[in-house]
């Protein structure tokens, strides 16, 4: 019997476990796999504390850390969930695990687009996160297969730091919203390629080429660029917990700010929620938010009074104290 289950090892889940662990709460993780989404970043300028990383070290990092304290991990596919008696057990292919709580950080999955040499490139070229990867491809040539609200998004921030955008979508119009997308064509760098879907891409070790065809006439053309951006949305694959606690209209799992779901005693944090801004550093604080939550929701099971507070109106500092913290920050 675990006092929490952790359901995915992408950055929110590691920390989530991190937090959980430290707080002397007997933690187990389990996930299909090590890393998640971050696992496509080639190289992350933006997480705190470090000018650059490359995904996966920043995952080796969290993970040594969530181990260090003491979390176990099971690499297994979690096939169901069910309450009994005030518990949880998780069902995976290979076993079924208990716990007094859960927290759900799984991610979301961007869609893809499917076609030869995508999976080969991913991470060298292939990007699914623009506002992530798009500084690296300063001054560069790239392609956005993207449209509606996601391929929008990228779209502005794609025209700010790129040499040659090639636009290419299904449709007549990438955007509903005409105003905004000559905006975007303002920018003098933007190519449109309508009626046009990606068939191949082409690349040694890197992205060189995406080939696409054109829907109407069937014209093969293959565009030379450094990166492709992916931009079709994402889809959170939560059909086991569809029923066990509330989802948004996107499949989303509501959450409130305490990262507390529907179900008492199941928390969730990271992309499969329905937070905005899907960035590593945000889903990590709701990994530590969600920890926090889990160990209250743990004590008072256990008929302890203790809590976690990170609320500074709760914090009572004697006059000595006050003083020499004030001295302190002089």
């Amino acid at each position: 019997m675990y006092d929490v289950i952790v359901i995915g090892a992408g950055i929110a889940g590691l920390t989530a476990a991190l937090y959980s662990a430290r707080q002397n709460l007997k933690t187990l993780v389990i996930s299909a796999d090590l890393g998640g989404q971050l696992l496509l970043a080639s190289e992350i300028q933006n997480y705190p504390g470090f000018v650059k990383i490359k995904g996966f070290e920043l995952i080796k990092k969290v993970e040594e850390q969530a181990r260090l304290y003491g979390a176990e991990f099971v690499f297994d596919k979690v096939v169901g969930l069910e309450e009994v008696n005030g518990k949880f057990k998780v069902k995976t292919t290979m076993g079924e695990y208990e716990a007094l709580a859960l927290i759900l950080a799984f991610g979301k999955t961007p869609r893809e687009m499917g076609i030869p040499g995508e999976k080969e490139l991913k991470g060298r070229g292939v990007s699914y996160c623009a506002i992530c990867d798009a500084p690296l491809f300063r001054n560069r040539s790239v392609a956005l297969v993207g449209w509606g609200e996601a391929g929008l998004e990228a779209a502005l921030i794609l025209k700010d730091v790129v040499k040659k955008l090639y636009w290419v979508f299904p449709g007549a119009k990438p955007v509903r919203d005409q105003q905004m997308l000559r905006f975007i064509l303002d920018s003098g760098k933007v190519e449109l390629l309508p009626f046009t879907k990606p068939v191949e891409v082409k690349g040694e070790k890197k992205v060189e080429y995406l080939v696409v065809k054109d829907r109407k006439t069937g014209e093969i053309k293959e565009l030379k660029v450094d990166g492709i951006f992916v931009e079709m949305g994402y889809e959170a694959k939560t059909d086991f917990v569809e029923g066990f606690v509330e989802l948004s209209e996107k499949g989303e799992v509501k959450i409130n700010k305490l990262g507390r779901t529907s179900r008492k005693g199941v928390f969730a944090a990271g992309d499969v929620t329905d937070m905005p801004y899907k960035q590593a550093v945000i889903s990590a604080g709701q990994g530590a938010i969600a920890a926090l939550s889990a160990y209250n929701y743990v004590m008072e099971l256990k008929g302890r009074k203790v809590e976690v507070r990170a609320d500074w109106k709760h914090l009572k500092i004697g006059k000595e104290e006050e003083k020499r913290f004030f001295l302190a920050l002089k």
